[in-house]
């Protein structure tokens, strides 16, 4: 999972689809440059899922999530240090409280489920965000959607069935948790742009500050003292996060984030290789027909987006 925008900078799967911030006109070597931070944020994030995937093996999901935020929590607390209580204030603390919650519900799903199915069918199901996020801003933000968009949504829809199969023998928890998964961080996305006003600085400190209070809540009924072995693995969720989180950051400053969009499905890829390459899982050709079909839906909806703007 990586973050879709500059404003929601959590470290989540894949969120590098739909960034909800305004266009930069960029030359062509800042435009590679933004691709290539991007595909970097994208490959660090799904690494960080492999990374978590592999210390739930041995110790509960709440506490490989709060490891996840709190260090992250450690290093915003480092980075802005004498400015953190002032760039903590904001004037909408409900939508940024809420935004923060959206967030951790979507880690604890998504780390949830791939503790007990591959990388690559969680991170599938995860890509249909980008197309409810388009249909979530139409419902609650005001944004225009035409029948064509509502077309790619339902098609959407049918991949992420065809991966989940529901009433077959292949249906389970974990994967339809993977699904849920996108909702929640389609409404995290949704509240970001309620709170864009906001200075990143703000959302970012609240995102790791809420990540790191509500997880600090379940720790003391999951804590398992760590091996000192395990030790630089914890540090690695919390560092790959953060520094796909500055990628992000950077790629949405130099490059439009409609040029970006597309390449945020690279996911797709980098899951199935950490995937095969640290836990020898290969999507099966139920996963890679239903993910073709979420990624030609999300493709399809930016293409529109970019001939309408």
């Amino acid at each position: 999972m990586a973050p879709l925008s500059p404003e929601a900078q959590t470290g989540t799967p894949a969120e590098v689809r739909t960034a909800a911030a305004a266009p930069v006109t960029a030359p062509h070597g800042r435009l590679g440059l933004g691709i290539a931070l991007l595909l970097g944020a994208v490959g660090l994030f799904t690494l960080m899922d492999a990374a978590a995937k592999h210390l739930q093996q041995t110790y509960p999901m709440a506490q490989v999530a709060w490891a996840r935020f709190a260090i992250n929590l450690a290093l915003v607390g480092l980075v802005f240090r004498g400015r953190f209580l002032p760039l903590f204030r904001t004037r909408q603390p409900l939508y940024q409280g809420l935004r923060g919650v959206m967030q951790v519900g979507t880690i604890l799903l998504f780390f949830f489920a791939i503790t007990h199915i591959g990388l690559a069918e969680a991170d599938a199901l995860f890509e249909i965000n980008p197309v409810l996020i388009v249909l979530g801003a139409a419902l609650f933000l005001g944004e225009k959607i035409g029948p064509r968009r509502i077309a790619a949504i339902a098609v959407a829809f049918v991949g992420a069935l065809i991966i989940l199969r529901p009433g077959m023998s292949a249906f389970s928890l974990p994967a339809l948790l993977a699904f849920l998964s996108a909702f929640t961080y389609t409404v995290g996305n949704l509240l970001t742009r309620v709170v864009r006003n906001d200075p990143l600085a703000t959302s970012v400190i609240w995102s790791a500050a809420v990540g790191t209070a509500l997880t600090s809540v379940l720790l003391p009924f999951v804590w398992q003292p760590v091996a000192a072995a395990d030790f630089p693995m914890f540090l690695l969720v919390g560092l790959l996060g953060s520094a796909g989180q500055v990628l992000i950051i950077r790629a949405f400053s130099v490059a439009e984030a409609g040029i970006l969009a597309p390449f945020g499905y690279a996911g797709l890829i980098f899951a199935g290789f950490w995937g095969w390459l640290f836990f020898d899982q290969l999507p099966d050709r139920w996963t890679v027909t239903g993910a073709l079909v979420i990624a030609g839906a999300g493709l399809y909806v930016w293409y529109r987006e970019r001939k309408s703007a």
